[in-house]
């Protein structure tokens, strides 16, 4: 998806146009994190400093999204394999692109002990609510009585939980060091301002820097352009309050 605000150029020079149009179903939030991460490395001029690393789930569509050097790992992989190539490189831009469930599910230890130990790599983090490519099943970060293909009757959180808090779990770990932020894609400026302060964190501070970006997933919400965005911005952005930098 493309802004007319962004810039002079439609596209980030970052971007590997001959992988355009983009593999994401129509509506997907990946494909507008993925341009703001364009343009953040384009006005960092660190395209040729960069490793991104995507993980297993609808982030590996992202594989030729780029010209840096790519890594695909196993699921759950992304962050533990970005931070030991940047023991091995640490003039290196290391990013590790993730979905909620890789993140806050299977690869929720590997998060949190990078996040402790200050690994300086960026995670970037798609909460969408559910696994999308897998069938929309139910992940951590589940809404209240939200319907997916494994709680067709709606998540009963007495069963099943609250919905995950990724960006206040890393705020309350003893490195304070690190830059936390939560994003929205329907926010795209903020968005990419918040990225582009997470890669200067990393760069400058050689910290952790991790930012989640609420997005939407209207194939498996099931729901129209516009149910996709109330979804968004009113039961996404109730549950997912904190919003921008976190304090």
């Amino acid at each position: 998806m493309l802004f007319a605000n962004d810039t002079k150029q439609s596209y980030p020079k970052s971007f590997k146009i001959s992988s355009k149009p983009n593999k994401f179903c129509p509506g997907c939030g990946h494909s507008i994190i993925l341009k703001k991460l364009g343009f953040a490395i384009d006005e960092l001029k660190i395209q040729k400093k960069t490793l991104f690393g995507i993980d297993i789930g609808c982030s590996l569509l992202a594989w030729d999204f780029f010209n840096v050097d790519t890594v695909q790992t196993h699921h759950g992989r992304t962050v533990p394999v970005v931070s030991g190539y940047k023991l091995i490189k640490p003039k290196k831009t290391c990013i590790a692109y993730v979905g909620d469930g890789g993140a806050y599910a299977i690869g929720l230890q590997s998060l949190i002990t990078a996040a402790n130990r200050n690994d300086p790599i960026t995670v970037i983090v798609v909460n969408n609510t559910l696994y999308g490519m897998t069938g929309g099943q139910m992940a951590p970060t589940t809404l209240k009585d939200e319907v997916t293909s494994t709680t067709p009757k709606g998540k009963n959180i007495e069963e099943k939980g609250n919905p995950f808090l990724g960006p206040e779990l890393i705020k309350s770990l003893p490195n304070k060091k690190s830059y936390v932020a939560r994003g929205i894609v329907s926010e795209p400026q903020e968005l990419r301002q918040l990225i582009k302060k997470a890669l200067e964190h990393q760069i400058k501070n050689k910290s952790f820097s991790f930012v989640e970006v609420l997005s939407t997933c209207p194939t498996n919400w099931k729901v129209s352009a516009q149910g996709s965005l109330d979804m968004l911005e009113d039961k996404m952005s109730i549950c997912f309050k904190n919003q921008g930098e976190l304090k």
